[in-house]
């Protein structure tokens, strides 16, 4: 039925699945790093024909990821290519997307009393497929603090701080070398100061002298992670978006730009 001329003959760019979960295994740095990814995978349908094939979709991706479980694949976009080009086998299109939506835990250690603490970032991976030529989307979504320069400025010293939010997104070609690891760094240099999950008090005395050494606006965090995401991720179009929670006001700010490097 799939197959059959639909009533109107209307060419579609993205139709097939959303919102499905499956675990993912992949072997970063020769550590089994395992993902419970939101997972969206669609391609184009000419106007001729009246749907796709949901289930090879899912067959897809799902014979693949057993399969890559095996490989030990690097990378969440390394299995994401092998979707598309087993599902190539399967069904017919010029245009194809996979999005993985998932956490990020990095191991970390606290800055003064060097406890171990385990930080969760949220990140999306998306590989697109367009007539032979495979480009790859990278987004980051990190937490940090800031303190307030003009409430600084105005107060002899004292400010109110508040909890930020930086999505960092890269486009760029699928053999552009990018860890996720190193744009989480990118955006938290980018803060007053990074946030724990633990914190002992030395290691809050630490936060907190640094956020108050170091006042940013949203727009300046904005503006210091586009520069120094510039200078260590070339041949990117890069998008930069840091919304500041505020704590004494009922609105949240927000600033946004982008680039390329």
């Amino acid at each position: 039925m799939q197959d059959n001329k639909p009533r109107v003959e209307e060419y579609l760019e993205r139709v097939g699945v959303t919102n499905l979960r499956t675990i993912v295994v992949t072997s970063w740095k020769g550590r089994a790093c395992t993902f419970i990814p939101r997972i969206e995978l669609t391609l184009d349908l000419e106007e001729s024909r009246r749907g796709a094939h949901m289930s090879r979709l899912i067959e897809s991706i799902t014979e693949t990821i057993e399969e890559e479980v095996a490989k030990k694949r690097p990378s969440l976009e390394e299995i994401e290519k092998a979707v598309i080009e087993n599902l190539h086998k399967k069904h017919p299109f010029k245009k194809a997307e996979i999005t993985m939506d998932t956490e990020l835990v990095i191991p970390k250690k606290t800055p003064k009393s060097k406890k171990n603490t385990f930080e969760t970032h949220d990140v999306s991976v998306a590989v697109t497929y367009l007539e032979g030529e495979y480009k790859k989307t990278l987004s980051v979504r990190v937490y940090g603090n800031t303190s307030c320069p003009h409430a600084m400025s105005q107060t002899k010293g004292r400010t109110h701080i508040q909890r930020a939010k930086t999505s960092l997104l890269l486009e760029t070609s699928f053999d552009n070398p990018i860890e996720l690891e190193d744009m989480v760094d990118c955006v938290e240099k980018g803060f007053s100061s990074e946030v724990y999950t633990l914190l002992k008090t030395e290691d809050e005395v630490y936060v907190v002298e640094k956020m108050f050494a170091n006042p940013q606006f949203v727009e300046d965090v904005t503006r210091d992670v586009i520069n120094s995401a510039r200078k260590r991720f070339p041949k990117c179009r890069i998008y930069v978006k840091t919304i500041s929670e505020e704590s004494i006001h009922r609105h949240d700010v927000i600033a946004s730009g982008s680039t390329i490097s």
